[in-house]
Order: structure tokens, then sequence, then C-alpha cells
């Protein structure tokens, strides 16, 4: 039907940013390659991806090669994944659209099912010590670039030193996919075990639920930063700023502030390496600019409460044993038995858990190498502006490092690429949420799970796109309870110190760098996200009422509008219209 075809013509060409089409080879691929738009992706369902709201950077494109396309595709044909070989990107001016790469043949499917069932079971039975080698694989390397003093490297070391960076950065993500599709397989198993049991299917993300993670320590942090902040009476100081103003203004302060300032260089030694998004060679880390931080504890401090960890993670803690106890009253004692193996395995290999865990290793720190290394290019090469360099291709930053070219023979071409970025970004609101044909379902865990690509969400995709009258905003009631309040709606992370307490944070999605808002905020809204979404987990932990998979949320919802949420049913309704 033509009402399920959104027109890729708009994006159709071949080069990927002004003065840069890549040669044949450009980057390996498993299945296949990063790309534009060309007419015959068009058959084929798109989806944007929430991760890169800014869009990406000419450096930062390295992602789409050699994380999310070679990551998902090495991944899902290692395991294998039964009925989808990865997942393809293509992109849209600066914007990245996905789309899942489908096994056809009702044979290899099988095939690919057989040798799946041989691969899961030791993978399961070895999570623990497997993902404890990963981590150590992983801050090995990580340690291996912070003992560098990027600032003093000579050029002609600085290439070998990128290629180490972009090594490091594709097997961080080889590992984040491996991972990844066999922790979703079992849990998508587990639901079917629980289906054909008959159980309440909102109560499973419950059986999960209230294991500690290092995005969690980092948030207990955060708030002990800010009791800190207040007993050294710094609230009138923090209240008179904007976020970008606060460092410069407590090095002034002098006096109690500068002990605070103190814990604050301590704790960004520990929790400083991560950015304000994910797998982004563009953003700095807390440690080159603590601005997020001082906005969070700002945010914080007018806030008439701290948040309670003890008594939240005491409140999931029972939750999880209550569901699991409601659930296995049901069910005969050989149903119990099933049900207690499914459940066995699940929570010793749990995808939840792991979801957050991760973000600290991989998502929030991979791309950190890449950008020091870049930047140290740029102050070596003698560039106009320190961060040039993310604006240039990977040959292009090849034969600047290697003395082949030199940096201001791109000086007009990085101008050009600069003003096109923001020209993308600027237009991120009004991008298509899809692109292509959309179908009556998706197979992709990642796709469902993680991105809420439900039938649900392809319904209302449909029904805007024929012209139907969209009479209310529904999703997936991904944490219950109900709460009203003013809906504040968000791009970017970095606009998080604009959330007022009691807010209600409508957005495309979110990743870690949103979670300290959740410790103020009413409730949440999301375009996109399924029940293993990082909304969705963070959510149910904070005991703040999320529904995610919207599609809409942000286009129908205005910056002002008083709403209700309703997290029980994945209903969001507009009491009040800002206009």
């Amino acid at each position: 039907m033509a009402d399920s075809v959104v027109p890729v013509d708009e994006f159709v060409t071949d080069e990927w940013y002004p003065g840069f089409r890549p040669a044949y080879g450009h980057a390996p691929f498993v299945v296949e390659p990063f790309g534009t738009f060309s007419k015959e992706d068009e058959s084929r369902f798109w989806f944007l991806d929430f991760h890169w709201s800014r869009g990406l950077t000419p450096l930062g494109l390295l992602w789409n090669e050699d994380g999310y396309g070679w990551g998902t595709q090495f991944a899902a044909e290692l395991m294998p994944l039964p009925t989808g070989r990865g997942v393809a990107q293509r992109i849209a001016g600066t914007h990245t659209y996905a789309a899942s790469i489908p096994v056809n043949s009702p044979q290899e499917v099988q095939r690919r099912m057989d040798r799946m069932r041989r691969y899961l079971p030791g993978f399961l039975h070895d999570f623990e010590s497997t993902w404890a080698r990963h981590v150590a694989e992983l801050d090995e390397g990580f340690q291996y670039f912070r003992g560098i003093d990027f600032r003093s490297v000579p050029l002609e070391r600085l290439a070998p030193l990128l290629r180490e960076a972009r090594a490091y950065h594709r097997r961080a993500f080889e590992i984040h996919f491996a991972m990844m599709y066999p922790l979703l397989a079992n849990f998508r198993g587990f639901c079917g075990v629980c289906s054909e049991l008959g159980i309440d299917s909102d109560e499973i993300g419950k059986f999960l639920q209230g294991y500690d993670t290092k995005i969690a320590e980092t948030d207990r942090e955060l708030w002990r930063l800010t009791r800190a902040a207040r007993s050294a009476g710094l609230e009138t100081v923090f209240a008179a700023h904007d976020p970008e103003r606060l460092n410069a203004e407590l090095i002034a302060a002098g006096g109690a502030a500068s002990g605070w300032l103190a814990q604050l260089t301590d704790f960004l030694d520990v929790y400083g390496f991560r950015t304000e998004g994910t797998a982004d060679v563009a953003l700095p880390s807390w440690r080159e600019d603590p601005t997020p931080v001082l906005g969070t504890i700002k945010t914080f401090l007018a806030g008439e409460h701290d948040f309670d960890f003890d008594a939240a993670a005491k409140a999931l803690h029972d939750e999880r044993e209550d569901a699991i106890d409601r659930a296995r009253s049901q069910l005969t004692l050989r149903e119990q038995r099933i049900f207690d193996a499914a459940l066995a395995s699940v929570r010793a290999a749990n995808f939840r858990w792991w979801q957050d865990d991760h973000n600290f290793h991989i998502d929030l720190r991979a791309a950190l190498p890449l950008r020091w290394a870049a930047l140290a290019v740029a102050e070596r090469a003698g560039a106009q502006r320190p961060d040039d360099t993310l604006f240039l291709f990977w040959p292009e930053l090849m034969a600047v490092a290697t003395r082949q070219g030199s940096i201001a023979g791109f000086a007009s071409i990085i101008e050009a690429r600069r003003q096109y970025f923001e020209y993308w970004h600027e237009r991120r609101g009004s991008m298509p949420r899809v692109l292509g044909t959309i179908p009556e379902f998706v197979d992709d865990p990642i796709m469902v799970e993680i991105f809420g690509l439900t039938r649900d969400y392809l319904a209302v995709t449909r029904a805007a796109r024929s012209g139907a009258v969209v009479h209310r905003v529904t999703g997936i009631g991904a944490a219950k309870g109900t709460a009203r309040g003013t809906a504040r709606v968000l791009r970017d992370a970095d606009e998080l110190y604009r959330v007022l307490p009691g807010e209600v944070l409508v957005c495309e999605s979110i990743s870690p760098n949103w979670t300290p808002a959740f410790a103020r905020i009413a409730a949440c809204v999301c375009d996109g996200g399924g029940m293993m979404s990082h909304a969705a987990i963070v959510g149910r932990e904070y005991g703040v009422p999320t529904v995610t998979a919207c599609a809409l949320a942000t286009a129908v919802i205005a910056d002002g509008d008083v709403l209700e949420v309703d997290g029980d049913r994945g209903v969001v309704t507009v009491l009040r219209s800002a206009s």
C-alpha cells in the first residue's frame, strides 16, 4: 500500500558529506556496508536511530562502519541469529537510519536455529566469567590510552595511535553485540516460556530488576556530591548561574567551593570517562568538560528531597520477589520446575543488568581514545579550531597525521562540513521517524526489545502516514504508575538541566547519560524503546511512570503541555495544551 511507504528520494545521494565520496572498499564489512540511501532502499524498512539526535560528524561515522555495522553483523553471524544477519545503516544528512538484514530462506533459518541452540547453553553457562574477561580486556585497553599524554605526542607518533584507537573501538563493539544478541535471544526465550505458562507479560521485567550496576553506582556518587555541595553552603552559587558558568564561578568563590571542587576532581577521576551520548567521537568526556555534572547537581539541589537509593533498592528487591512468588503460585509443580529453570537462566545471564553495566565499559567511553588522538592531530598540525579533525574522514585524517596532506588544505571543506552538520542538526525534529516500506512486524530482537519496534509501533506509524487522526499517544507501559506534570520536550541530553523537579521528560528515547534526570522527573515519555531499553529499565528502578515506543510523542506533545502519563496502560494524555 502506498500509505505504508515513506519515500527516500530526498536523501538519495552518493556523497556522505560535502566533498567526500568513499572509494570502493572504504571500510570492511561482514554482510552489508554502511552508506547513503539509494532508491532501491525504499523497499526496505528503516527507522531513525534515537542514539544520535545531534547527528554524526565525518569522523563520528566510524561508529556506523566499525560499531553498528561491523559489530551487529559480526555477532549475528557468530551465534548466529536465526532470522537476521545484523543491522544495516544508511545516512540521511548526518542522521543514522537502521534496518535489520533478514535471512529469507526457511532452510537457512533452520540451520542457523540449530547452530544457535548448540551455541547458547555454553554461552549462558560461562556468561559471568566471559563478561569478566571482556571487562578486563576493555579496561586494560582503556588504561593504556589513559596513560598516554596526547598533548606531548609528536605528530608522527599519532598515526599509529589512531590505528590502535580505531582497533580498540571496533573490538569494543564486537564484544558489545557478541554479548547482546545471545542475552536477548535467551530473554525472548524466557518470555516465550512465560507466555506458555500464562504469566502476565507485564510482570516479566520485574523478575530481573534490583541488581546493582556501574551506572547506578555513578548516580549514587552524583547524589553524594550534591549532599556535599549543600553541606558546603554552595546552593546559592549553583542557583545563581547557568551550568556553563558554574565551574568558573566555583573556582572564583574559593573557600568551601575549593574543597568541594577537589571532591569533584576525585569523582571525575573514577566516573568522568564518559560522554553525554553513545559512541560519538565529537562529544567530550565529563573530565574534559564537567558542565553536564554541574548542571545535574544544580537541578538536584533545586529539589526538596534527596533520592533515597537504599529505599529504592529495597522496593525493587521486594517487588521482584513478590512478582516471582505470585507467578509461581499460579503454576502446577511441573510448571514451577519449568519456570524455575528458565528464570535461573535469565537471572544468571541477566540482560537487564548487563544493559546498564556494559554502558560504563563500552558505549560511553569506547570512542574517547579516537577523540583524544584526533584532537592531538589537530593541535600538532596547526588546525584553525581544536576539533577540525572531527570533520575529516578517516583517510583524510590519516593523510594529515602522516604528513601526506596539510590541515590547511582541508580548511574550506571543514567549514562547509560544519555548516552542513549544523543544518541537519536543526532539521532533526522534522526528520521522518521511519523511511521505506513499513512492515507488519520485525523479527530482530534488538529492534523489538531495545528500539521498541513492536506491531503497535508500526501500526501507529502506518496510521499517521495514511492521514488518520491520532487521538491519543499510546505505547508500551514500560514502568508502572500514573503521574501528571508539565512536559519538557528535549532533543539532546545536554539540555537536561532544563528539566525541573516534577516535570515530564519527553524525548526520542534515552541512554545512560539521561539517567540522573529520573531522580527528579514525574514521568518519562519516549518515541522509541522496548521493554529492555534503558528508559524502561531506569523508569522501573527509579519508580518513575514511563511509556516508551510512542512513535509520535515528540511530534504531538509540545514543551509546556500538561500531561497525564499512565505507565500501567501505556497511555499519554494531553490535559492542557501550552498553546
